[in-house]
């Protein structure tokens, strides 16, 4: 039950980053034993104030007041913020993927034996107690890279059980989950809640959060706006337009339709298993692609639609296929290749393989076009910033000018500069995998609008999506894959979430 006094509260939190003001006397209580969820567009304070409590930014360099159980308290570090109770679970899962099981539930609280030296049967008994609260079993030899996502986020949390926290903070834990998987992950916060543990939820997942949390809180541009209570309901418009500033009028613009001719044609692709040695994840897949269309690629996690895709743009390799742009032949062996015929790639991780965080704005979006950019030496760096800030303002990309550094940017935005550096070259096909992870409901939306302004210009696009809503919404026509193959082709008038489940699960 929650108790009248608060297990947090922040009072008048403030954060500057170069005259930049990140939060602005933000002022909130987390209740003991509440999930409360903190939602708000990307940038709009979350992981800054969630960075705060965890520890990652001093104390010494934010102004304002954190008092836990009604005791001021000032972190210093991330170590000193999980001594007095904290742990976060942040997006990016920060495991030791080569270690076992046992060492990173318990990494940095090994235990010792009379000797000094690690004590591995009351590691592996720590660990176990620890994956028992969450009701999962599993080998504690096992090596973390061989784990499924869920698993892994499973392992993450087990972690931060072994500190004894009081308040449990997730960022997008269920971002690379399954259904499934997400139901079991917010069956086990509900069991961690009634054994007393306090959450603090993000998401963007607006019937995730209305589902599992008691209370929501809304940031927008730093500041505190408003906060809503389960019991009394929670109303979806209200909210998204307390996160966006406005109203949303469209979530999923439509369009009229296509009716370009074929521009892309795949026949029997086929692509090695990325993990298991002398399978075929994909062995025999054929599909069509049409001038200005959006197809939807749909299957389960596992199905092969990321590696289809990476496939056709080169960046791993096939074993059999072929590739047909306007009824000719074409033969890609790497991305470059696939830029030369007029293809990109927006892949599903952006931060590891769509960015460059070192660089600024500027240097990314220009990244495929250093040719045209060239002069008799070096690089031409006012056509560069003239090329770069056309689409800077075309696809108005928040940020306070191109020389800032892109890993600065909110996922939305970061996703505009991808984009961009695909637009700037002869784009012709459009391969999208999961472009709107990690986004808020506002970016998303505008997100969706530019991909219907670049099909309605006559760019192709393969799009990967895993929300089903999402995915019928927007596409013109699906694929389902399953078992390496195309179990279906359907037209939007004839797909719905049950016949495009169905055909993924080949029922």
């Amino acid at each position: 039950m929650i108790s009248a006094e608060p297990v947090l509260r922040l009072k008048n939190i403030t954060k500057r980053f170069q005259g930049t003001v990140a939060l602005k006397k933000v002022s909130m209580n987390v209740e003991n034993g509440e999930i409360l969820a903190v939602m708000g567009e990307n940038g709009a304070g979350k992981s800054t104030l969630m960075k705060i409590l965890s520890g990652l930014y001093p104390g010494s360099e934010m102004e304002g007041d954190i008092f836990l159980n009604g005791r001021p308290v000032i972190f210093h570090s991330p170590i000193d913020s999980e001594n007095h109770g904290i742990a976060m679970i942040y997006q990016e899962l920060n495991l030791e993927l080569d270690l076992s099981v046992t060492e990173n539930i318990c990494l940095g609280r090994l235990p010792k034996n009379n000797f000094g030296l690690i004590n591995w049967k009351a590691a592996e008994e720590t660990a176990r107690e620890a994956l028992a609260r969450l009701n999962t079993e599993l080998d504690m030899a096992l090596t973390v890279r061989n784990l499924s996502p869920s698993l892994q986020q499973l392992i993450s949390i087990a972690r931060a059980l072994v500190r004894t926290p009081s308040i449990l903070i997730l960022d997008e834990p269920t971002s690379v989950l399954t259904q499934r998987e997400t139901d079991h992950l917010m069956k086990i916060i509900r069991k961690l809640q009634d054994q007393g543990l306090s959450c603090i939820y993000i998401s963007h997942k607006l019937d995730e959060v209305f589902d599992l949390c008691d209370r929501l809180v809304v940031l927008r541009d730093g500041f505190y706006v408003s906060e809503y209570r389960k019991k009394d309901g929670y109303d979806s418009t209200r909210i998204i337009k307390d996160m966006i500033g406005r109203n949303l009028d469209v979530m999923y613009p439509r369009r009229s339709g296509f009716s370009g001719a074929e521009i892309l044609r795949v026949e029997n692709l086929c692509v090695p298993h990325p993990t298991a040695y002398g399978k075929e994840i994909i062995n025999d897949v054929s599909f069509t692609l049409n001038k200005g269309e959006i197809l939807g690629l749909a299957g389960l996690v596992g199905s092969g639609r990321s590696e289809t895709i990476n496939a056709i743009f080169g960046s791993i390799p096939r074993k059999a296929g072929r590739i047909f742009m306007e009824n000719e032949e074409v033969f890609i062996d790497s991305p470059m290749s696939a830029k030369k015929y007029g293809i990109g790639l927006l892949t599903e991780d952006r931060k590891k393989n769509g960015l460059v965080s070192t660089m600024s704005v500027c240097h990314n979006m220009t990244l495929t076009v250093l040719q045209k950019i060239r002069g008799s030496l070096l690089l031409n760096l006012d056509k560069e910033k003239e090329i770069a800030g056309e689409y800077f303002k075309k696809l108005k990309v928040k940020a306070p000018d191109l020389d800032t550094l892109v890993a600065n940017l909110s996922g939305g935005n970061q996703q505009k500069v991808i984009l961009s550096k695909w637009l700037i070259t002869d784009l012709k096909v459009l391969l999208l995998d999961e472009p709107t992870r990690g986004i808020d409901v506002g970016t998303k939306s505008e997100i969706y609008r530019i991909i219907n302004e670049l099909a309605d210009s006559g760019i192709s696009i393969v799009m990967i999506l895993s929300e089903l809503p999402e995915l019928l919404a927007v596409c013109d026509r699906f694929i389902v894959l399953g078992k390496g193959v195309v179990q279906a082709e359907m037209s939007r008038e004839e797909a719905t979430e049950v016949s495009i489940l169905r055909a993924s699960s080949n029922i």
